[in-house]
């Protein structure tokens, strides 16, 4: 599933043109992979998915994108920089987070 598509991140970064792709590509995924990780639970494109009994799942919706766009964006604008991460991504998707049992 794309759950960002290139097009979306560009757009966001008002980036034009298609000579940074594969770099624009490589920052979207790995920008997906972190909030997805950050999540910790499966996610899902619709409801209808989830009813299938997953009672760890989230459905994916636009706090998520948006969550994940900060992150590309982040990553996009201070590439060098590789220890810190956007905080407010990870606000976002703190309410939809699964923690891990004891």
């Amino acid at each position: 599933m794309t759950w960002v598509t290139l097009a979306e991140a560009k757009a966001m970064q008002r980036i034009d043109g298609d000579d940074e792709d594969g770099t624009v590509q490589l920052l979207l995924d790995g920008a997906v992979a972190h909030c997805l990780t950050y999540l910790n639970c499966p996610l899902y494109a619709t409801p209808e998915e989830l009813a299938n009994g997953d009672p760890n799942g989230v459905v994916f919706n636009a706090d998520i994108k948006t969550a994940m766009l900060l992150v590309f964006g982040y990553r996009y604008a201070y590439r060098e920089d590789v220890v810190k991460r956007p905080r407010e991504a990870e606000r976002i998707l703190d309410k939809y987070r699964k923690h891990a049992g004891l």
